[in-house]
């Protein structure tokens, strides 16, 4: 069950064709349903996504927490997830990006949106940067 600030950010994009307002006005955002790496249970999380040619890039930053969210445990245990953008709803799979790709992909989206400079800045973990591709 999503938190009460994700299920309004969810509501809201569903109800405007993917367009929100506040914190993430202006930004891309996918709602991305995974399956409970413990719980089986699938989950809606909101996160935004940068295009890089036919993937959909997502970070892990979870705002700078010391810990992965839970979507990213999520795909790590099933890769298999359901990607909703604008009012297209589509299956996807996921990788994981590592070493030189990783840096570059997310310097580049740092020069888009610096908050993700700073939710790098607030950790000692190395932030994800995951690959979405259509199924």
């Amino acid at each position: 069950m999503p938190n009460d600030f994700n299920q309004q950010i969810i509501e809201e994009f569903r109800a405007n064709k993917g367009v929100v307002g506040g914190y993430f006005e202006g930004a891309t955002l996918v709602l991305l349903t995974t399956t409970g790496a413990k719980s089986g249970n699938r989950t809606t999380s909101p996160v935004m996504y940068f295009e890089d040619g036919d993937r959909y890039i997502v970070i892990a930053s979870n705002a700078g927490a010391d810990h992965h969210p839970a979507w990213y445990h999520n795909l790590v245990a099933k890769p298999e997830a359901t990607a909703e953008i604008g009012t297209e709803t589509f299956e996807v799979t996921a990788s994981f990006i590592e070493g030189e790709e990783r840096d570059r992909l997310y310097a580049r989206i740092v020069e888009r949106a610096a908050t993700f400079a700073e939710y790098e800045a607030k950790t000692t973990r190395r932030i994800p940067v995951v690959a979405l591709h259509r199924a």
